[in-house]
């Protein structure tokens, strides 16, 4: 069996008291059967020193790009092309909008948005979207910028079904967390059984959102195997197939050769 965690922060762990380092990590995925990562960046900065941190290896893929809650440094759409290009890196972002935290900056967040998309374009590298609060605009900027040339993903998606479907639509695939365990989650898991399987993601975005039986803990790219053990009884389907299917969904949008089992 091969599962993948589509979204970590491997930059965000803790490195102190609970990992030695990166190999620790990635060596107690594996051992879940979590064999692959992609390592997903919220600043220019922060890209390269997490590239410093991982390495190069064959189980960790990254994204470039800026988080929406992360406006206050200017940067330009050459320096952003120019990073995204570089080898191993398969997507744009973390991008979108979060109108929650921070609607001061919702015309930069747009901005942004867009560069990611456009970039994406040129590249031919799908874009990673995060929103909060800003479902319509959300929608619309994908649409305006033709986000149907280099694909995406809706990383943890809280939305309803009816965001869903519009994704759907344009082609997009839509990536589940340990929020589907989460108690108060019911809306959610009317909606991960709606999702294809053929457009399904599983994620952790660790450290946060640590699935059930985990809450309260950091999250690491291990517990993704906790939510795909959940995704599969809500999907009716085996384990087994709920990894062959959401790994060749990750290899299918971001370019990345893995084997399905």
């Amino acid at each position: 069996m091969f599962l993948v965690d589509s979204h970590c922060h491997l930059d965000g762990l803790d490195y102190q008291s609970l990992h030695k380092n990166v190999d620790d990590v990635l060596k107690k995925a594996a051992a879940r059967e979590v064999k692959f990562c992609l390592a997903v960046a919220t600043t220019l900065e922060g890209y390269q020193s997490m590239r410093q941190l991982v390495g190069e290896r064959n189980d960790v893929a990254f994204s470039c790009g800026v988080h929406p809650l992360h406006q206050d440094k200017a940067y330009s759409i050459d320096a952003l092309r120019n990073l995204a290009a570089e080898q191993g890196v398969v997507a744009m972002g973390e991008t979108g909008l979060d109108y929650f935290y921070t609607p001061e900056t919702k015309q930069q967040q747009q901005t942004s948005f867009r560069y990611h998309i456009q970039v994406g374009r040129e590249l031919k590298k799908p874009v990673i979207v995060h929103t909060r609060d800003a479902r319509a605009d959300t929608l619309a900027i994908l649409q305006e910028e033709q986000v149907m040339d280099c694909g995406g993903v809706l990383h943890c998606f809280t939305e309803d079904k009816a965001t869903a479907a519009a994704l759907l639509d344009m082609g997009f695939y839509i990536s589940f967390s340990g929020i589907l365990t989460f108690r108060n989650a019911e809306d959610l898991r009317d909606v991960a059984r709606y999702v294809p399987l053929d457009r399904l993601l599983i994620e952790t975005d660790s450290p946060y959102l640590a699935p059930v039986p985990h809450r309260g803990k950091e999250n690491q790219p291990a517990m993704v195997r906790d939510i795909a053990e959940y995704m599969a009884v809500l999907k009716g389907v085996s384990l087994e197939q709920l990894a062959t299917a959401t790994t060749r969904n990750f290899s299918h949008l971001f370019g990345v050769s893995l084997p399905e089992q």
